[in-house]
């Protein structure tokens, strides 16, 4: 006969394991919210929220330009010389698509480091293929600097936040998502835009969210771009809406910058159904990539002032109003000091003279610059030149990749175009985007 034990007696040993789960101690931007998840619902829901199968890497982290969709159709007198002929021609028409001078298809072929064979037909005589050309940043750099869309521009660190709306629930890395894998896998080589790409798992999933858009606190926004080492933030937003089961699936795409949810762009793309809906979003990453990169190209994609640590936390109009306050009661203590200087000296209150208006003076500029760096010996050579230009105030490095593109911060007296006419009577060739200069000799 079995004996049947109340439901109370079964509950207290899952209770106690639960309450002798140790609590992890954490520190950094999320440690209230993971403490107050420990407070509201218990370690196991926590850990729930941290674990599962989530989380996509990026599948390119060098910095390579890869251009890919290079079609090739050329003859030869063999085999492989119709093949040879065709990898020449790939190299000048992925060249000319990356924005290089004009160069030799071996020089060319110098730049590249790999060959990505999309696909091929190969004859006695001819040869048909699609091919990506991949080029060496490192040794490339130095070619394409002035030149292509974008001037050899590219911009700071920007940390992009895909946010999905699908069947009514907004998500970002809470599960593996189509929109989180289109942007994982596109190429970001060949982009002006240095995209920071969270991989999504672990903390990530809890710190980046679908309602982080919607904060408007400096002091939260400062620590989650310290923590993934960005100057800004872009959000594209997708929105998918299926018109039926099985039937076309419509995408509502918005480009967004900044901790204040700032508006780009926007467009729309359809899907003839579910399976091509991963194709529509991979077309969508695209446009967005032209969206951010026509942003930044006039001046629009920069970094926010109100994110530096230097900042004040307080509103600039309030500030404002602050120190006009302060200076107007300065002036009148000393307008006080002198009437009982006079009057203790005995002498008449002269009529004051109006005073001439002081010139304002001239505000300083907190500009970027870009430089090419493939060694330590030309970061200290463009750090000195520029610190030694009139009217530079300071500079300092604020990114250095040996081999890439560097940037430092310069405060100057005046404006991006004064200063890069002052580089230019040095000897520098400068190109101005906004208020980033790009400078080579």
């Amino acid at each position: 006969m079995q004996t049947l034990l109340p439901r109370e007696a079964l509950l207290e040993p899952l209770r106690r394991m639960v309450r002798a789960r140790p609590r992890a101690v954490l520190a950094g931007v999320g440690a209230l919210a993971l403490a107050g998840g420990i407070a509201a619902f218990g370690s196991a829901r926590l850990i729930a929220q941290i674990e599962g199968d989530r989380g996509i890497a990026p599948v390119i982290t060098t910095g390579d330009i890869e251009i890919n969709g290079i079609q090739v159709d050329v003859q030869g007198k063999t085999a492989a010389e119709a093949r040879q002929a065709g990898w020449h021609d790939a190299y000048k028409q992925a060249w000319a698509k990356a924005g290089g001078p004009e160069m030799g298809a071996d020089a060319i072929g110098n730049l590249v480091s790999a060959v990505v064979v999309e696909s091929e037909q190969l004859g006695p005589h001819r040869y048909r293929a699609t091919l990506g050309i991949v080029f060496d940043r490192g040794k490339a750099s130095g070619f394409l600097a002035g030149h292509g869309p974008t001037g050899g521009l590219r911009s700071a660190p920007m940390l992009v936040m895909p946010v999905l709306y699908s069947g009514g629930v907004a998500q970002v890395y809470e599960v593996r998502g189509v929109w989180q894998k289109a942007w994982a896998e596109f190429h970001t080589g060949a982009s002006a835009i240095d995209y920071v790409r969270p991989q999504g798992s672990g903390s990530d999933s809890l710190l980046i969210t679908a309602g982080q858009p919607g904060r408007r606190s400096r002091i939260w926004w400062r620590a989650l771009l310290d923590r993934f080492g960005a100057s800004n933030v872009l959000i594209p937003e997708a929105r998918l809406e299926r018109q039926w089961p099985g039937g076309p699936v419509k995408g509502t795409f918005t480009a967004r910058l900044g901790p204040d949810n700032t508006l780009i762009d926007s467009f729309t793309l359809t899907a003839p159904d579910e399976g091509q809906v991963p194709a529509m979003l991979a077309q969508a990453v695209l446009r967005f990539d032209q969206i951010f990169t026509q942003a930044m190209t006039s001046g629009q994609l920069k970094s926010d002032p109100t994110l530096s640590v230097d900042h004040p936390t307080i509103d600039p109009g309030l500030a404002q109003l602050i120190r006009t306050g302060e200076a107007a009661a300065a002036e009148q203590a000393a307008a006080r000091a002198r009437a009982e200087a006079d009057a203790l000296a005995g002498q008449a209150q002269p009529t004051p003279a109006p005073t001439p208006e002081a010139k304002p003076a001239a505000s300083s500029s907190a500009l970027s610059v870009q430089f090419a760096s493939p060694d330590a010996a030309a970061v200290d050579q463009a750090l000195g030149g520029v610190r030694e230009t009139k009217g530079v105030e300071g500079a300092a490095t604020t990114s250095i990749a040996i081999g890439g593109t560097s940037v430092m911060r310069v405060t100057f007296g005046g404006t991006a175009a004064e200063l890069a006419a002052a580089l230019r009577s040095r000897g520098w060739q400068v190109t101005v985007a906004g208020n980033t200069l790009r400078i080579h000799r």
